[in-house]
């Protein structure tokens, strides 16, 4: 286990303990732009699984809010990117984590948001996200065409992680609804599945190293393995082009080779009528305290300012563009 989980986990539990949703006072308003000192007030974050990276990284994005600024903010265990930006725009958390791919769905109201276009903005973009698709050595899955008639975990309801396995089954060429045993589970129940043998394999879209496949590669070693999905890129390109190629390292889960998969960014999401002063001030303070969050957890490490303004289609925030710089 490596060193730095134990104290995520400590820390994760007691901001979640701490506060877990609520929303922000309806009285506050937006600042203007030039300021960048947040206001005083509460904020919520919506996270994700709790074994997964956003649970993490929202943990601690909470606790340097709350220790730098005069906001005082929580972090919320969640289903993940859908759940988290319906939840958002009903006024439930102030701040969400998301997959790009599912953003740009919310602010072009397709996927799960059909004909409904969300107002939401990115304070930033974030890390990129690993589609991880691991199998039982003995299930006889070697892509994703192979899943048919097999019991696969398409991540929670609402999730970016479904959104991503949906699709890729779909450019499989399998129905999602008809084809496979899908079981819409969370990490956790999904890697006691993967343990028991009740589960063929799995999908997850999270950050590397995810703690609870971390679990699975350790305890099940060779009776498991990653399979290649990059070959379903193409079609996946053609449904939104935020997919990439990138790789799950060997050493993130001290596997024999690196595996080639597909990558999608995550972004930082608000309201678009999130004070532009708080906006300012809470990106801001994501890159100024940045090795904070690396030490929390490693995915920070891939948080990159160069790349932080690039969110489109999804708007950028008044705030974060004065962050940036203008």
């Amino acid at each position: 286990m490596r060193s730095w989980k134990v104290p995520v986990a400590v820390l994760a539990v007691a901001l979640v303990a701490a506060g877990c949703g609520g929303k922000r006072a309806a009285d506050e308003s937006a600042s203007g732009g030039a300021a960048c000192e947040a206001s005083e007030g509460r904020v919520t974050i919506a996270t994700g699984n709790s074994g997964g990276v956003y649970y993490v990284i929202g943990g601690g994005l909470a606790k340097l809010i709350s220790d730098n600024t005069k906001l005082k903010a929580t972090a919320a265990e969640t289903g993940a990117s859908v759940q988290n930006v319906q939840q958002l725009v009903a006024g439930d958390y102030d701040l969400a984590f998301s997959l790009a791919d599912t953003a740009a769905d919310a602010v072009n109201g397709k996927g799960a948001f059909d004909g409904k276009p969300q107002k939401v903005q990115a304070l930033t973009r974030l890390y990129p996200n690993y589609t991880q698709v691991l199998v039982r050595a003995s299930s006889g899955i070697n892509s994703i065409a192979d899943m048919k008639g097999k019991r696969i975990s398409t991540g929670s309801p609402k999730s970016g992680t479904e959104v991503i396995a949906n699709r890729l089954l779909t450019a499989a060429g399998l129905d999602p609804a008809q084809d496979v045993e899908a079981q819409r589970l969370d990490l956790a129940k999904t890697a006691d599945g993967m343990k028991d043998g009740s589960l063929d394999g799995l999908v997850w879209s999270g950050g590397l190293p995810t703690a609870q496949i971390t679990d699975l590669t350790t305890s099940l070693k060779d009776q498991v393995k990653f399979i290649d999905i990059t070959p379903l890129l193409p079609k996946l390109k053609e449904v939104n082009p935020v997919y990439d190629k990138g790789t799950i390292p060997a050493a993130a889960y001290g596997q024999a080779a690196d595996v080639p998969t597909v990558v999608v960014p995550n972004v930082l999401l608000v309201r678009a009528d999130f004070p532009d002063a708080d906006a300012c001030a809470v990106t801001r303070l994501l890159f100024d305290k940045k090795a904070e969050l690396e030490k929390i957890h490693p995915a920070a490490r891939d948080i990159v300012k160069e790349k932080a303004p690039l969110t489109d289609p999804v708007p950028l925030h008044a705030g974060s563009l004065d962050a940036f710089g203008g």
